[in-house]
């Protein structure tokens, strides 16, 4: 058999009704396929657990015959020490990918086991930053250097959300660990990837601010130029504390004025109890209700509740002056109010639903304002006593000899 080079190649004629096989001469198990249309694909041949097996090795053209000859030589070099080149390949091509992965989390775990909101949110930073960086990459092939990349990637414009991807991609590989799309000796690719450091944002209404903000609600009321139940849902959020969606989602079955309360079914951390104020009470009993909608806030949809609070949100904040205020700073100011009144952090993280003690720690230094008030009007008070007594004289502290 002669050796395959670039000449003989080039001679090689198809034949109309068949392909054939050229094998070389000095390379055993290396050959060349020419097919019919004239293609000329270059192989390794050997046998495996009783089968002829072939690996592809490029087209000629786009594969010198020297670079197929080596390529070949490792092929054959694997099988000798065991290896099945094309059984790899065979399970490279169907082994499962990123982006399938990514549907089997969203149907299997996060859609039956997280709120809506949470859902969305996972969804949104698997399309938007998963996907795009990594989704057609076998699972088992994900390094830590491809997620190190990932991560510092996204956390240049927005290191919260780089966090928050990487929370999400972590709990997706430990998943396909379970499931047996990764091997478990690979580990989770996420661990010991350094978070960027988050700095929790507090922003709490003043006196001042919220006089503003109930100013401009009373306006907006008046000239119509707000949906009621957008204004009815600001109002609540200042009163209850609630989550944003608490209150949108909010049914009039859920209401129970007798106990003077809400009871929600489901929010952020289960079923809870809202204990109701007279403002938030009077604003529940004044504002109609539609027949054929649920909701305590209907939205434009019939029967649904109100959506896109935020836009409206932002022209509320531009009426009342307010800057940098979030709708979830309406939930943080109505814990700040609390913890100044000298009310006790287990009580506001009562009502605001916490689980966690250290949840509600973050409205401690506000707890100290009445204290520190206190102190500053005993010693004023004692300053004034001791002036009006006696008049303090220097004393040298280098008296004379």
């Amino acid at each position: 058999m002669p050796k395959i080079n670039k000449k003989l190649v080039d001679s090689l004629p198809p034949e109309p009704d068949r392909d054939y096989w050229v094998w070389d001469g000095d390379l055993p198990g290396f050959g060349i396929r020419v097919w019919p249309s004239g293609r000329k694909v270059y192989v390794a041949q050997y046998r495996a657990e009783g089968r002829t097996r072939r690996v592809g090795l490029g087209t000629h053209g786009a594969v010198t015959p020297n670079e197929a000859r080596k390529a070949a030589m490792q092929t054959l070099a694997e099988v000798s020490k065991g290896g099945n080149p094309a059984e790899a390949k065979s399970h490279g091509r169907t082994a499962p990918t990123v982006k399938r992965l990514a549907d089997r989390y969203l149907t299997e775990h996060a859609g039956p086991k997280k709120k809506s909101s949470s859902l969305s949110r996972d969804q949104r930073l698997i399309e938007r930053f998963i996907l795009p960086a990594m989704g057609r990459k076998r699972v088992e092939a994900v390094s830590r250097s491809d997620v190190a990349q990932l991560h510092h990637q996204v956390g240049k414009s927005t290191p919260i959300q780089a966090n928050r991807t990487l929370a999400v991609l972590s709990k997706m590989m430990t998943l396909a660990i379970n499931w047996g799309m990764r091997p478990e000796a690979l580990g989770n690719p996420c661990r010991h990837i350094e978070r960027f450091k988050e700095r929790k944002r507090e922003r709490f209404l003043s006196p001042d601010e919220l006089a503003r903000l109930g100013a401009a609600l009373t306006e907006l009321e008046q000239e119509s130029s707000e949906l009621p139940s957008v204004i009815t849902a600001v109002r609540l959020l200042v009163f209850t504390g609630c989550r944003r969606e608490e209150i949108l989602s909010l049914k009039w079955e859920h209401v129970d004025f007798e106990r003077k309360c809400i009871r929600l079914p489901e929010s952020k951390t289960g079923a809870k109890v809202v204990p109701l104020g007279p403002p938030a009470l009077e604003i529940l009993a004044t504002i109609p209700r539609l027949a054929d909608n649920p909701y305590v806030c209907p939205g434009l949809k019939p029967g649904q509740h109100l959506v896109g609070l935020p836009r409206a949100w932002a022209r509320i904040q531009k009426r009342a002056g307010l800057e940098r205020v979030r709708i979830h700073d309406l939930r943080h100011s109505f814990a700040s109010v609390g913890a100044a009144a000298g009310l006790g952090l287990p009580i506001i993280g009562a009502l605001l639903g916490h689980t966690q003690a250290a949840t509600t720690q973050r409205y401690a230094h506000l707890a100290n304002d009445p204290l520190q008030a206190a102190a500053e009007e005993i010693t004023k008070r004692i300053a004034e006593a001791m002036s009006s007594k006696f008049e303090p004289k220097l004393v040298s502290l280098h008296p004379k000899n």
